[in-house]
């Protein structure tokens, strides 16, 4: 392990300002800066939207602007707000079909049977996460009612389903048996490897979604397995448009698909600052990202 680096001190809003101009941000306007800066932290705002503009430790590039630092911030606030009623539609779509599945299958209860899975020790694992999540929403009108008024006190799994995280649901379909996966999966058109895979990956964007987190120039750390004429094509997998590839055939018979590829074309439009490459966006992202009419 090497030396262990000092946490700087703190430096006043001014401080902040003085500090970028001194690495060679251009700052038009400080009074403007110095606005942005009370309303978004240093560490949000500079540390993570800097990247591609500067060298580690070093200087900004010439001509890169505090305005084109908002520009990005925007952009990805923007994005992310964009993307995430896509992710809603796949996570109502999913919670059902696999809820519908197994009421079907096994009852209503069947879900805390082991053997209606693959890996007991997993199994329990769930119980224990959804026993908590359960814990969490005990206030909840549907959570009272199945605990106080049906025997057992047990929730149904079309109610659970509503409870339980968009995580949680990914764990539960990765441990249900190959075959359930595949009848689940072929709602959708796809193989169950993929929907495993994808709705991981999926997961992972809606919860950096819904912590304001970072779309723009980020390397995902869940990666969705690609079709292979995507990996030909040079698209990769740790980037968002990977993901958007995902979402795109998961919603094949969403009639307003087209129009959310449309205002992302708008949003680039908007935003010039933006390189969409960092997003693992090629040339030809419109053609292959569009659903075919």
């Amino acid at each position: 392990m090497g030396e262990q680096k000092i946490h700087q001190p703190p430096m006043t809003i001014d401080e902040q300002v003085e500090n970028l101009k001194s690495i060679g941000l251009i700052v038009n306007d400080e009074e403007y800066a110095k606005q942005i800066l009370n309303d978004i932290s240093y560490f949000r705002l500079i540390k993570a939207y800097s990247l591609n503009l500067k060298p580690k430790n070093g200087n900004y590039y010439k001509g890169v602007t505090f305005e084109q630092i908002v520009d990005l911030y925007l952009f990805n606030s923007n994005f992310r707000q964009l993307i995430f009623p896509e992710i809603e539609k796949v996570e109502i779509n999913v919670r059902c079909r696999i809820s519908n599945f197994f009421a079907e299958n096994y009852g209503v209860l069947g879900y805390l049977d082991s053997d209606k899975f693959i890996n007991p020790e997993y199994h329990k694992s769930f119980l224990n996460d959804i026993e908590a999540e359960i814990h969490r929403n005990f206030k909840a009108p549907s959570v009272r009612n199945f605990r106080e008024n049906y025997e057992g006190g047990q929730l149904p799994i079309y109610a659970l389903v509503e409870v339980f995280s968009f995580g949680t649901l990914s764990k539960f379909y990765k441990n249900m048996k190959n075959g359930d996966k595949k009848i689940v999966a072929k709602s959708f058109g796809v193989g169950y490897t993929y929907l495993e895979s994808w709705m991981e990956c999926i997961a992972y964007v809606r919860n950096i979604c819904a912590h304001y987190g970072r779309l723009y120039n980020a390397k995902l750390s869940k990666t969705p397995i690609l079709y292979k004429e995507y990996s030909k094509a040079g698209i990769r997998n740790n980037r968002i448009f990977g993901v958007l590839l995902c979402l795109k055939h998961l919603l094949m018979n969403d009639r307003h698909w087209n129009l959310f590829v449309e205002r992302i074309e708008l949003l680039f439009e908007k935003y010039e600052s933006v390189e969409i490459k960092t997003m693992g966006f090629p040339l030809n992202w419109k053609d292959l990202l569009q659903h075919d009419t």
